[in-house]
């Protein structure tokens, strides 16, 4: 039987999501990101396939999504995205850190994934943390400071922006040492899957596009990298989608 369970793994509230005669037992792990004003039980239809397959699934919440909101205002939540997003970084380091210390990871499989912002967060993660096994990017970009730059350029337009050139040059500064464009070596090898909608308004199509362009050639297994355009679709993930991503990592994890 697949259950749910809540948990707050170092004061990050989270759901684990696993066959609960496996509960306590090491297994593979796969920590997925929500997206972007969402909340981690939104991703509970892919994390339920992924329990049937034998994975201990983690959705934590991110900083100021979920169980973590708070009462800020909407421009005040968005310039707060890549605060967000860094902030997930670190913290998937905490969620492996316990992890580890409890055995549940088994023989170091541990994958990481994500939708939009947590698609980001994904490409970001795979610049810090060589044991990350594999990952999934769905409609996220790994060109973050490029992506970063779009977003200010519109809002410098709409004049919605109440933060200095100062900041937003350190911004950029942080954002280079975790954008994977920037680094892709440190995808050594591992299996990669990206998902998009060729018809995306939000997360650019031809940002994780091109960019696997470019990595595939530098992987010796073609079938350790793979990109799927799914015609027509907007910022939405798809049943395709998140069927193909339980695929992904059942063989590659």
């Amino acid at each position: 039987m697949i259950s749910v369970y809540k948990e707050s793994i170092q004061n990050i509230p989270s759901l684990i999501v696993v066959d609960i005669a496996k509960k306590e037992e090491p297994l593979p792990v796969i920590t997925y990101f929500h997206g972007f004003t969402s909340a981690k039980e939104h991703n509970l239809p892919l994390a339920y396939l992924l329990a049937e397959k034998g994975y201990r699934v983690i959705l934590p919440d991110s900083k100021y999504h979920g169980d973590r909101e708070v009462d800020i205002s909407s421009i005040k939540l968005q310039i707060s995205f890549w605060d967000i997003v860094m902030q997930n970084v670190k913290e998937l380091n905490d969620i492996w850190n316990d992890l580890e210390q409890r055995g549940l990871i088994l023989d170091g499989r541990f994958g990481v994934a994500g939708t939009s912002m947590g698609g980001i967060t994904t490409s970001a993660a795979l610049t810090q943390y060589p044991w990350i096994k594999t990952a999934a990017i769905l409609m996220g970009s790994p060109k973050i400071t490029t992506y970063a730059k779009t977003l200010v350029s519109s809002f410098k337009k709409t004049g919605n922006l109440p933060l200095t050139d100062d900041v937003i040059e350190q911004l950029y500064e942080q954002l280079e040492n975790l954008d994977l464009s920037l680094q892709p070596e440190k995808l050594d090898q591992r299996p990669l899957l990206f998902w998009h909608g060729d018809q995306d308004p939000t997360v650019p199509f031809d940002h994780s596009y091109t960019f696997y362009e470019d990595a595939k050639k530098r992987y010796h297994q073609q079938d350790d990298i793979e990109f799927i355009q799914e015609s027509g679709q907007g910022h939405k993930v798809t049943r395709y989608a998140i069927l193909e991503t339980v695929k992904w990592f059942d063989q590659h994890l």
